[in-house]
């Protein structure tokens, strides 16, 4: 595996990782259809610690073992080898499951998949109303979701007549909503238009601001840029792990795994190649630009 952990003046990686962690993977291994002829290992040894307030971005390509780890987490699956811990809670034994569950909301791909009531406000309050939640909080807690996300305004529209974009931030509202403590986005942009995929990284930015810890898979690399550590996974390993300016810095390694890397870091690569000292690891168009401009100063001082 790649350790791409260094000192970097102010990342958020360092402070995060002082603290316990929030969730302790140690070994883990799991195995579809274990007892069948030919089993499926989907993931193969992981190990990770995950801290409160980490937003932990996911990346590999389609069947690298990104959403096995996720239900890993939120007891959908639980370890063939190996142990999961959330909050100091192991995925293995049965009694946790209810208080993991309300520990860690997961938020999936497709929106309508989630959606269950008519109304929006109804639908949010579902998931806090089974925890049993007592009325006066449950409305409390439905106005504050739906404020986070900018949805207030839609509370008594039906879902389907929301855009797909605001759809998912009515599921995350209704996760939102239960308070959990970490929250998992699984793909949960990849079927939304630049518009909704915009909106949706908005909300998750602004719980992750508030204190919220962040698991987000995704194959779209800039959105990695959001988060203060990424990890690769490949073949059910984790193959690369470090801060993003640091994974995407390499290039080549992400293009052998099938992997891309966000336009701009790319430009910055490409322009490294031309001028050794360009620096190749930038990953906001801010940062290109900023670069830029003080060589072009530079070189008319000069």
């Amino acid at each position: 595996m790649f350790s791409l952990k260094t000192e970097n003046e102010g990342d958020k990686a360092l402070s995060v990782a002082s603290a316990e962690p929030i969730i302790k993977i140690q070994g883990l291994h799991f195995h579809y259809n274990p007892e069948s002829e030919h089993p499926i290992h989907a993931l193969q040894g992981i190990d990770l610690d995950i801290y409160p307030g980490d937003y932990l971005v996911i990346v590999g390509h389609n069947g690298s073992g990104k959403s096995t780890l996720a239900k890993n987490i939120n007891v959908l699956l639980r370890p063939t080898e190996g142990d999961v811990w959330v909050k100091g809670m192991n995925t293995r034994e049965l009694t946790n499951t209810l208080a993991i569950r309300s520990a860690v909301g997961m938020v999936f791909q497709i929106p309508d998949n989630q959606i269950v009531a008519t109304i929006v406000e109804e639908d949010v309050a579902f998931g806090p109303e089974n925890l049993g939640v007592p009325r006066d909080e449950l409305q409390e807690r439905v106005e504050w979701a739906l404020g986070v996300v900018d949805m207030l305004d839609h509370r008594h529209r039906p879902p389907h007549r929301l855009s797909a974009g605001q759809k998912q931030r009515v599921a995350i509202a209704g996760v939102m909503a239960m308070k959990p403590e970490i929250l998992v986005l699984d793909e949960s942009t990849s079927m939304l238009d630049p518009e909704g995929r915009r909106d949706v990284l908005a909300a998750v930015r602004k719980l992750n601001e508030e204190g919220m810890t962040v698991i987000a898979i995704t194959h779209f690399m800039h959105e990695a840029a959001e988060g203060n550590r990424v990890i690769v996974m490949e073949a059910g390993k984790i193959v690369m792990e470090g801060t993003p300016r640091q994974v995407f810095a390499h290039v080549e390694e992400l293009r052998a795994l099938q992997l891309d890397v966000p336009q701009t870091t790319e430009l910055a690569y490409r322009l490294n190649q031309r001028d050794s000292t360009f620096p190749p690891d930038l990953l906001l168009v801010d940062d290109v630009v900023a670069e830029i401009q003080r060589r072009v100063n530079g070189r008319s001082r000069a």
